[in-house]
């Protein structure tokens, strides 16, 4: 540790051998290390979850202990980490410490800029063991992984749809209840979804960040690229029962199907 102009500052003197990012102390580059090794000495009791440092493991323990130690002083909301409670308190004080370095966009996390910029690298880290698609944080690809078990473990208790998101879940029983918390400023349109409000406020800005690759034609959600993107590949994934007749969009096969049928009556 070195004082300059009355400021203590850190030495970074432990560095690793695979990546070369630097620690302050030998524990910490030791815990660093088992992001190359996989090795995870930590286990959960209850559930032989394994974990890479003990902080981990005891976050994870409040799952099943059901604590949430950390409350925030301004809206009394209790969180299971310190640092999750650090975070949400920037919704507070407007705080957006981390920016994307290619299009300054900020955010209140690290963990929700490093899943942005992977919007720019198109890097997912995380791999599906069964299909080797590639993910940008680890619950969209355990969501993922249902596609090959068929697990969709929430249900709606109105009229027993399943899901294999929670919060698609309760976006769902929002139309039994006829809620729509998210509202538009620039035009009162309401919406269940968060995600479907922030798609809908490009119409407003002109935001179109999805861009495709072979044409660089521009999107407002990642969904209408991946349509477009058929036109490209001359992928056609929608198929008639009937004729065998192939669509690249659902909307479609769905019109043709009305005469399809008919003929066929």
């Amino acid at each position: 540790m070195k004082q300059h102009q009355g400021i203590l500052t850190v030495e970074c003197t432990y560095r690793c051998d695979v990546c070369n990012k630097t620690y302050a102390d030998r524990s910490s580059l030791k815990i660093h290390q088992r992001v190359h090794t996989g090795e995870r000495p930590y286990r959960c009791d209850v559930c032989n979850k394994t974990f890479s440092n003990r902080r981990n493991l005891k976050g994870h323990e409040h799952i099943h202990t059901g604590k949430r130690p950390h409350c925030c002083d301004m809206c009394n909301k209790t969180f299971k980490r310190l640092e999750h409670l650090k975070v949400h308190q920037r919704v507070h004080t407007g705080e957006r410490p981390y920016r994307c370095d290619v299009c300054n966009k900020t955010y209140t996390g690290s963990g929700s800029l490093k899943v942005h910029q992977s919007l720019h690298t198109g890097e997912g880290p995380y791999h599906c063991d069964v299909c080797n698609k590639t993910f940008s944080n680890t619950r969209n690809l355990k969501v993922h992984e249902y596609i090959h078990t068929g697990k969709r473990p929430h249900c709606c208790d109105m009229c027993n749809k399943t899901f294999k998101r929670l919060e698609h879940l309760k976006a769902h029983q929002r139309v039994h209840s006829g809620e729509r918390p998210y509202r538009c400023e620039m035009c009162n349109k309401t919406f269940t979804e968060r995600g479907s409000l922030k798609v809908h406020q490009r119409v407003h800005t002109g935001e179109c960040p999805y861009h495709c690759d072979v044409c660089n034609k521009t999107f407002f959600d990642r969904s209408n690229l991946k349509k477009h993107q058929r036109v490209h590949s001359g992928e056609r994934p929608y198929c008639c029962d009937v004729c065998n007749r192939t669509f690249n969009y659902k909307s479609v096969l769905k019109r043709h199907l009305l005469s399809c049928c008919n003929q066929q009556s």
